[in-house]
């Protein structure tokens, strides 16, 4: 596999809640984050396609966390990467 990443990943578990419209929203955990995104363990849970635009919030960690929008990047089976969308 060519490896392409821009930024080093770092491994940590948090539940982040994905939303769109086409799903129900639903919680999953983060196999590692980066600067530029994470990827999330899906367990099967399907995911809009790459492409798609999702929103995601971390969960448990505080009140009212910020809600980012994601892009799906990659599908794998073990889960799914998003990369961050940085409003400009």
């Amino acid at each position: 596999m060519n490896e392409q990443r821009q930024h080093p990943r770092t491994p940590l578990a948090l539940e982040v809640k994905i939303s769109h419209d086409s799903m129900e929203s639903v919680v999953l955990v983060t196999r590692d984050i980066s600067e530029s995104g994470i990827f999330v363990v899906t367990e099967g849970t399907p995911l809009p396609p790459v492409g798609t635009v999702v929103e995601g919030q971390v969960q448990g960690e505080m009140e009212d966390a910020p809600r980012v929008k994601m892009e799906v990047v990659r599908i794998e089976p073990e889960g799914v990467g998003l990369r961050f969308l940085i409003d400009q």
